[in-house]
């Protein structure tokens, strides 16, 4: 797609939420580089003020920086006032954190708290946007779902399951929208170098040196998203990751769940 059809579809406004830092800040440069003006949402007023900044300057582009706590009960009204009468045509739902270890040592409030930034948030931004983009007839929205959506994941099983929940959410969302000219794609990358493995508490250092291959950088998995939007419904970069769901086809999903636990519990479970 051309820059001018892209920015035609999409714009003239995109928002990203969880934009301060990995997939969300890739998000916003490779969109900046596409013409689109951008509503960065994160909870780091810094680290989105410096990224518009930036992006201000290298592609000419608006930016509104926006520090918002999505786990918050309350967030729309206060995103509403903030982005106004600006237009947005393509709703990036990236925010999202995981974490390791046994279900039931974990805190229940850090899970109600992803279930919250994970899936709630999602649902709500995309319902409000999605209907003024039904209404222009045109516009996109690409939800974070995940690899590990798709394979059951001891000591990784609530993140896993919010992944899911993005996914189909995502896929069935194409369907119903695909006739009124909006754009669904529901993003399934496998690990990448972002925080998001600190903030898990994940050494990928542990893995088998299969697994360290798989990793993937920042910036080829938004490339793919971009370039299958208004596509197809579904996007696992890396043919690894392709590789490795295509195998859960035709593996017993107790195999791949145990061995799915082992690689996790390495890692940090």
């Amino acid at each position: 797609m051309s820059k001018q059809r892209f920015a035609d579809q999409y714009g003239p406004w995109a928002l990203i939420t969880g934009a301060s830092a990995g997939l969300g800040a890739e998000f916003a440069r490779q969109l900046a580089a596409s013409g689109l003006n951008l509503v960065l949402v994160a909870r780091r007023a810094d680290r989105l003020n410096e990224l518009g900044e930036r992006l201000q300057r290298e592609s000419g582009i608006d930016t509104l920086s926006v520090p918002l706590d999505l786990s918050r009960p309350d967030f729309m009204p206060d995103l509403e006032q903030a982005v106004g009468d600006r237009e947005i045509g393509l709703l990036v739902n990236n925010a999202g954190f995981g974490n390791t270890g046994a279900f039931l040592k974990g805190r229940l409030e850090d899970d109600l708290r992803m279930l919250d930034v994970n899936c709630r948030a999602p649902l709500i931004l995309t319902h409000a946007l999605g209907n003024a983009m039904t209404q222009r007839g045109r516009g996109g929205v690409i939800m974070l779902a995940s690899v590990a959506g798709l394979i059951p994941n001891p000591y990784f099983a609530h993140y896993a399951a919010t992944k899911a929940w993005d996914l189909f959410l995502g896929e069935g969302l194409h369907v119903e929208l695909k006739d009124k000219g909006v754009d669904v794609l529901s993003l399934c990358p496998g690990p990448t170098r972002t925080e998001f493995f600190d903030v898990a508490e994940v050494d990928e250092d542990k893995w088998p040196a299969a697994a360290r291959k798989m990793i993937m950088d920042a910036d080829d998995v938004v490339a793919a998203a971009l370039k299958g939007l208004g596509r197809r419904s579904v996007v696992i970069p890396g043919w690894s990751n392709r590789l490795l769901v295509g195998s859960t086809r035709v593996t017993p999903r107790s195999v791949t769940s145990a061995l799915a636990g082992r690689v996790m519990k390495m890692a940090g479970g």
